[in-house]
């Protein structure tokens, strides 16, 4: 049992996942440790609602709210779980994004130009085309399509710099993405889709609903009453198996790597080296600018277009995901539902303890921030695993010869 242990752990997965589970649990204690230290010092939360904030960390999202003696209370809370589900479905579609990039060598830094890209083009055909002739299925089909089709094309952009013109696709990733942000703001203010009919908003655009468009439910609302998960997490989940099948399985996915291996090497090889760094970063583009098409033809919100001064979080915290599940697109459904259900326990912190949404917000940045140690810890189990041989290999030279066996030597003295 101990050698199939020691055997298991040699494994370059297990280091990776274990690296990913250590990050993780840096991350939670780091959060309890902020969150105590704030309760002690606070008169308004004392040690008590210190330790309920550390509970709510870790458990949070099985609290049920607080009883009529002001406790809180556990078990299964389906409206967090399914909102745990909705707010993860982005979350793994930028991870999707940042990780097939990775696996063929390129940093995929311009997720939020992308996710902003397949808003504008999912949210502007969704409210244009008329729906009582066309019908709410086919419009949000063809939505959906808009807006990964408008995330490839602003992906294949830095794609083609760096093929092409050798331009880090870093550097073209920032630049476009905040083209991306002017062109959206610009295009939104100049259109007729701003949210007129509530005077109280500003600088918002209608929901899908009203076009009558919005994601089915396939009974999942039935199964987290309250929430407002959809089908979309479904699309998401098929998504990152299309996606593990294209890059370990197709030939294609093979020459993607390789690309992103040595990309010399590749083109030595007869691999078109150009056209697949301008097709991972297309591919990457569809996956951000579809995330944004299912979260916003949902129909529950509404988008603020008004004076984009910042870029949205989601695109980049598709990194840190990409990163806990250590590029592997399976990996990506569980590592963005993880980082969902740290946005919604920051939201029950808020609601059913003193902590103000500032604190719960710094909890979360340093959980996900956090995540980047997982490529340190690794580099440290490997690090490990070149000195184990190494020392056994010393502790074998220092050994003493062994000594012949009496019952041997007489042996052999018969024999001679």
């Amino acid at each position: 049992m101990k050698g199939k242990l020691a055997t298991l752990y040699q494994k370059d997965g297990t280091k990776k996942i274990l690296a990913s589970l250590v990050s993780i649990l840096i991350g939670l204690l780091v959060g309890a440790f902020v969150v105590i230290i704030v309760g002690l010092f606070n008169s308004r939360i004392s040690l008590k609602g210190a330790w309920e904030g550390v509970r709510l960390i870790f458990f949070g999202i099985f609290s049920t709210g607080r009883d009529a003696s002001g406790a809180l209370t556990w078990g299964f809370n389906p409206t967090s779980l399914g909102n745990t589900l909705f707010r993860a479905m982005p979350l793994i579609m930028t991870g999707l994004s940042v990780a097939v990039a990775f696996k063929t060598g390129l940093f995929n830094i311009g997720a939020p130009g992308q996710y902003l890209f397949g808003t504008m083009a999912s949210l502007m055909v969704a409210l244009s085309l008329p729906t009582e002739k066309m019908g709410a299925v086919p419009v949000w089909i063809i939505a959906f399509l808009a807006g990964v089709l408008a995330g490839a094309l602003w992906g294949a952009i830095p794609g083609a710099m760096k093929a092409f013109l050798n331009i880090n696709e870093v550097l073209a990733c920032i630049m476009t993405n905040w083209i991306a942000a002017n062109i959206v703001t610009w295009a939104f203010d100049i259109s007729n889709f701003k949210n007129v009919a509530e005077s109280t908003k500003t600088g918002y655009v209608y929901k899908t609903t009203f076009n009558g468009v919005a994601t089915a439910k396939l009974g999942l609302d039935k199964l987290f009453p309250g929430s407002q998960v959809n089908a979309g997490i479904l699309v998401a989940i098929l998504a990152a198996i299309g996606m593990y099948v294209l890059i370990n399985k197709t030939t294609l996915g093979y020459q993607l790597k390789a690309c992103g291996s040595n990309r010399h090497a590749a083109r030595y090889a007869g691999i078109k080296d150009k056209r697949n760094i301008v097709l991972s970063m297309a591919i990457a583009g569809a996956l951000s600018g579809g995330g944004a098409a299912l979260y916003w033809l949902s129909g529950n919100t509404e988008f603020f277009w008004s004076t984009y001064q910042s870029l949205p979080a989601i695109g980049f915290n598709g990194i840190p995901v990409a990163l806990l599940a250590v590029n592997n697109p399976i990996a990506v459904i569980f590592t963005g539902i993880f980082m969902s259900m740290l946005n919604v326990i920051g939201l029950q912190m808020s609601n059913l303890t003193a902590y103000n949404e500032y604190l719960t917000d710094i909890i979360v940045a340093v959980i996900v921030y956090l995540s980047a140690f997982a490529l340190v810890i690794r580099m440290i189990f490997e690090s490990r695993k070149k000195k184990a041989p190494a020392a056994e290999k010393k502790a074998k030279e220092n050994e003493e010869p062994p000594k012949p066996d009496a019952a041997q030597n007489g042996k052999g003295g018969e024999q001679a």
